[in-house]
């Protein structure tokens, strides 16, 4: 018995060897991440955060501003089922407050501005950046 788990180690081992050799003469396959894979270009503040229902363009922004700051955005504020503001695009989420550790604000609002699909842009005073998918529109709120 010792020697048939043996045999088929060294023949999966063989076989391994063989499909190794065969794939270094073709291109890298490119990798599709699934949708919800997607979030990976922004993280949650905390779990109270709701994300989960940002449209593909809001998560596409986000993903935008990750790849040229080269960090991912902390989204502080998702959606908000009962926004303070009549009109929020929160409360439809179509909004995201964020930060991004260690840059500043003007950093992270020239990669939103550069974002395909982007509508308001906003700043706060206490570092928060507001991005959504809304009318274009830009402001500070201090």
């Amino acid at each position: 018995m010792q020697n048939v788990s043996l045999l088929a180690m060294a023949g999966l081992f063989a076989l391994q060897s063989a499909t190794d050799a065969a794939g270094q003469d073709s291109k890298r396959p490119v990798i599709h991440l699934p949708k919800h894979e997607a979030r990976l270009a922004y993280a949650v503040q905390t779990v109270s955060v709701r994300a989960d229902c940002f449209p593909e363009r809001l998560r596409a922004i986000l993903s935008h501003i990750a790849a040229k700051t080269g960090r991912r955005p902390i989204v502080t504020s998702g959606l908000r089922p009962h926004p303070r503001r009549h009109g929020s695009l929160h409360g439809k989420c179509l909004a995201a407050d964020i930060r991004v550790p260690g840059l500043s604000e003007r950093t992270i609002i020239a990669a939103a501005r550069t974002a395909p699909g982007i509508g308001g842009i906003g700043s706060y005073c206490n570092g928060i950046i507001h991005v959504d998918v809304g009318p274009q529109r830009r402001w500070v709120d201090c």
